[in-house]
Formats: C-alpha cells, sequence, structure tokens
C-alpha cells in the first residue's frame, strides 16, 4: 500500500494503486478467514507432512464450497415446494 508524504494527500493514481491491492488481498485473505473462523483451523499439529497437507486441501475445498453455498442452492420457490409436497 502507498502511503501520502506528511501533509499532503495522496496522488489519485496512488489511490487507485491501492485501490487494486486491496482487491486482490482481500480475494486471497477471504478463504483464510473461512478457515479459521468457519472451521476453526488456528494450528497445525505435526502428524506428517502428508496428513497435515491433506487436511489443508480438505479444508480449502470445503471452504470454496462454503463461498459460493448461496450460488448451489436454488432459491425458495413456493410453488416448487407445493410439487414436492404432493409427490
Amino acid at each position: 500500500m502507498r502511503k501520502a508524504p506528511k501533509g499532503s494527500p495522496l496522488h489519485p493514481i496512488d489511490e487507485e494503486i491501492n485501490r487494486i491491492i486491496a482487491m486482490v488481498r482481500a480475494k486471497v485473505e477471504h478463504p483464510f478467514r473461512v478457515i479459521k473462523r468457519q472451521f476453526g483451523h488456528l494450528k497445525t499439529r505435526y502428524r506428517g507432512l502428508a496428513k497435515n497437507r491433506a487436511q489443508l486441501f480438505t479444508l480449502f475445498a470445503l471452504g470454496n464450497l462454503f463461498l459460493v453455498r448461496r450460488r448451489l442452492i436454488p432459491p425458495y420457490s413456493p410453488n416448487l415446494a407445493r410439487l414436492v409436497a404432493c409427490a
């Protein structure tokens, strides 16, 4: 991130660069927040590199599903619920 010199405003080009950096940082760091907060993975106990790696791959796969869960589940429709209830 770029900082303004003391006593003067940040140049508009530097503001745009900061915005781009922040967008990339948010996309990169958001999955880590999901893994830490939603799944409680704060520390890794050494159980061997293969097991730890497999656990992290699984957590990141679940994290990706968690992030797109609203796109995977169709919205609620009363007509569809009525059809399912009749069947």
